[in-house]
């Protein structure tokens, strides 16, 4: 595992307490253990189940889920766990949870089964409804992101370093899934294409999406779709960190742990691009 994280002098002001690098290096260790189970049962032939909402699940969920509970737990800081694939704790006992870990063990199980390397390790650190630490690493690709909010966000590959996001492009750039095509993407490319101009895209699977925002390869990810708080608190903090903003439909940042239902509003992740809340609302409803 590559270490470029440097905390000094000023950057550490508005560093949230007991947030650091060497919190940031514990969990990029358990998030590259789950990623060497998940690779492990990638490699061979696995079976594929359904959840109660139909989505998939299989041996990799499983076993990644439990390794990271178990390490995330053994860390010592008594901070509760949510998982995707655990027992998610009802409001009434984690209302008042000041801070907490949010887990998705294998974010992209689609592109998983699928086999095309686009799936990763989401950890994060939530800290009053804010993610404060974020680690995604997408094991087949040999790729990872991490961030500590106000801090810097950093892309692990072949030339680690801090990441930012880019100015804003006239025709932007749109990330968009692998998985989840409509016709609604075919009204967001016209709505960023210009008069000569076609907005351009680049697809990819899970919350890599996001974290192309984030290193300036893309200009904005918009989910007109489901997704749980699991899927998006680890690249939100990347994104955040790098500069770009991850809102709702009314241009609201995420935040978690406000309600009983752990499901997302529909969102936009962006560099801070103009945009056309009113326009995408339209879309949305499609």
């Amino acid at each position: 595992m590559t270490d470029c994280v440097t905390l000094t002098g000023d950057s550490l002001a508005g560093q949230p307490p007991g947030v650091d690098a060497a919190l940031l290096a514990e969990v990029r260790t358990i998030a590259a253990a789950a990623g060497r189970a998940i690779m492990a049962v990638y490699r061979q032939d696995f079976a594929v189940e359904r959840k109660a909402d139909a989505s998939p699940v299989t041996e990799a969920d499983l076993v990644a889920n439990h390794l990271i509970a178990d390490r995330l737990a053994a860390l010592g800081d008594g901070w509760p766990i949510i998982t995707e694939e655990g027992r998610a704790p009802t409001w009434r006992e984690r209302r008042e949870w000041p801070r907490y870990w949010l887990v998705d063990p294998l974010d992209g199980t689609r592109e998983f089964v699928k086999r095309n390397g686009e799936f990763s390790v989401n950890i994060a650190l939530i800290d009053g409804g804010v993610p404060v630490l974020g680690v995604v690493l997408a094991p087949a690709i040999d790729l990872e992101y991490a961030a500590i909010r106000g801090q810097g966000a950093w892309r692990y590959h072949d030339e680690p370093g801090p990441i930012q996001v880019r100015a804003p492009a006239d025709p932007p750039t749109l990330a968009l899934s692998r998985s989840h095509a409509s016709r609604r993407e075919m009204q967001l490319i016209d709505t960023f294409s210009r008069p000569g101009a076609e907005a351009s895209v680049v697809r990819c699977g899970s919350s890599l999406k996001t974290c192309l925002v984030a290193e300036g390869k893309a200009d904005l990810y918009p989910r007109l779709g489901p997704t749980s708080e699991w899927d998006t608190a680890a690249s939100q903090c990347v994104l955040e960190a790098a500069g770009g903003q991850l809102t709702d439909l009314s241009g609201r940042p995420l935040r978690y742990n406000t309600r009983e239902s752990l499901l997302n509003p529909m969102f936009v992740a962006h560099n801070g691009l103009s945009l056309d809340f009113d326009r995408l609302r339209e879309i949305a409803a499609l």
